[in-house]
């Protein structure tokens, strides 16, 4: 649904859910904002809308089967995945999301610098590994 053919009427709106239904690893192209944008237009113009209460339900159920498809995603990461597309990922997953990886990113970030002060230097490696006051301090990722 590109932002020239949205439109918030049950018949679109159905064909949406089963599109994102039938397809368990993409998201389907909405506005980035499309969860604001409804929101907005049905607290100050749901007489405008038929069946608004259908057309709030159809937006919850996208929700909800979109979010379900970020959760499962996040779930299949393995220790050798470096990166993540997400094509077509709303505002609102965005920020839903935002603070689990964070707190991901960060517990990487700590265990790969734990692992590698536990390593002890030995005698041979003593002249190529720096020594603790050479080490760079801790970093720590701040959320947005």
């Amino acid at each position: 649904m590109s932002n020239t053919t949205t439109r918030l009427d049950v018949g679109r709106l159905s064909e949406v859910l089963e599109m994102e239904r039938e397809a368990p690893r993409e998201f389907q192209p909405l506005p980035f904002h499309y969860v604001e944008i409804a929101k907005l237009l049905l607290d100050n113009a749901r007489e405008d809308f038929e069946n608004n209460y259908m057309v709030q339900s159809l937006l919850e159920d996208i929700k909800d089967v979109r979010w379900d498809k970020v959760e499962k995603g996040l779930k299949n990461l393995s220790g050798r995945t470096h990166a993540v597309k997400l094509k077509n990922i709303s505002a609102m997953e965005v920020n839903r999301m935002r603070t689990f990886t964070v707190r991901a990113l960060q517990s990487f970030f700590k265990h790969d610098n734990d692992d590698m002060m536990k390593q002890t230097p030995t005698d041979s490696d003593s002249q190529s590994t720096p020594s603790s006051s050479d080490r760079l301090p801790r970093r720590t990722l701040r959320p947005r």
